[in-house]
């Protein structure tokens, strides 16, 4: 037992040791960024065009297609497995004279940019992507301008994508400018958009909806919410709200327009159907209307059920007096017309019960 865990941590030490010992050769490497489907051609360092050397590829022997040229090794039409890290080794002693992490990727392409206000007055933000990889590092560059003049960007500290702009005044008429440049080794694209101030307000969604049941109403439900936390002067910027409902039997939606309220009674529901409730919020004045909101279920109040109360043999078949049985058969046997000292004769005789 003890040569299999020394040699299963002989194992793991040597793995630490190839994985450090590649990082640090890829700390002191060059970085050479090439286009996908190009030549490459890598230098070794400053050796002379008739030098001889040997290169390698993450460890191993180049297998890709190329040629040799003195200290040049070409690449040829390179793809994303050309990706790695090339060493070329002088000949005849075999010292390494160079290192070059090679990066294959794209040029960007213009970025897709939108503008939006969710904490009107405040200010905006703008967010940006890429619709396709550059699989290389890639920065982007933003400007944004009003009325000619730069404005103070802030760069999200959670969305990398995302930068932050304070409005310089409120009600202007002026438009605003916004550039995003996306820059990589391998090129630069742009993308201008402009707008106005109340074209991009937009709230977040209502927060905390809840819907329930109205006791002894059995076709309402009672919905309250919360104007969304990121708009910051409610009072003096108030929201109307959109709200929307269904059963989940149906699919279309009935729709109510709400003006400076956060709760509605829905008096038509369905009796003893469930329902999905969402709303949206939207400035009174401008902007257009937010996402909706986290979708919430409730059911109309049900009269509870009356218990079944249970029974017993003596709740159903009425209690009988027996009757002895010469007298229950008397008109049977022709002895109605007897007389009451005769019957009791005949009874001495059969043995009659009383």
């Amino acid at each position: 037992m003890a040569n299999i865990v020394t040699s299963f941590c002989c194992v793991v030490l040597a793995a630490v040791v190839v994985v450090y010992a590649q990082r640090r050769s890829q700390q002191g490497a060059r970085i050479q960024y090439e286009r996908i489907g190009c030549d490459v051609t890598m230098q070794c360092g400053s050796l002379d065009n008739d030098a001889s050397v040997t290169w390698k590829v993450n460890g191993t022997d180049v297998k890709a297609r190329r040629r040799e040229e003195g200290p040049r090794l070409i690449l040829m039409e390179v793809n994303m497995s050309s990706n790695g890290l090339y060493s070329c080794f002088q000949n005849p002693d075999g010292q390494r004279r160079d290192q070059i992490n090679l990066r294959i990727g794209f040029p960007p392409k213009e970025p897709q940019v939108t503008c939006r206000s969710n904490t009107y007055p405040k200010g905006f933000y703008c967010s940006w992507h890429l619709q396709h990889p550059t699989y290389i590092p890639t920065d982007f560059e933003v400007d944004v301008q009003h009325n000619q003049r730069p404005l103070e960007v802030m760069r999200d500290e959670v969305h990398k994508n995302r930068c932050h702009v304070k409005f310089p005044e409120l009600f202007s008429t002026y438009p605003y400018r916004v550039n995003v440049t996306a820059v990589n080794s391998l090129g630069r694209a742009s993308t201008t958009i402009s707008f106005e101030e109340s074209s991009i307000v937009k709230p977040d969604p209502p927060e905390k909806v809840v819907a329930k049941p109205i006791t002894n109403k059995p076709r309402r439900l009672e919905v309250t919410w919360n104007s969304p936390t990121t708009w910051p002067d409610v009072d003096n910027f108030p929201l109307k709200y959109f709200l929307r409902y269904r059963p989940l039997i149906r699919d279309q939606w009935q729709h109510v327009e709400l003006s400076d309220s956060t709760s509605h009674i829905i008096t038509d529901a369905y009796a003893g159907k469930e329902y999905i409730i969402q709303l949206a919020a939207k400035d009174m004045e401008i902007g257009t209307w937010s996402d909706w909101s986290v979708a919430v279920h409730a059911t109309p109040w049900m009269e509870e059920p009356k218990p079944i109360t249970s029974t017993t043999e003596s709740d159903v078949i009425p209690e009988t007096v027996t009757e002895p049985a010469w007298q229950r058969h008397r008109f049977y046997l022709g002895w109605e017309n007897l007389g009451v000292e005769d019957l009791w004769n005949i009874c001495e005789v059969y043995k009659c019960s009383s």
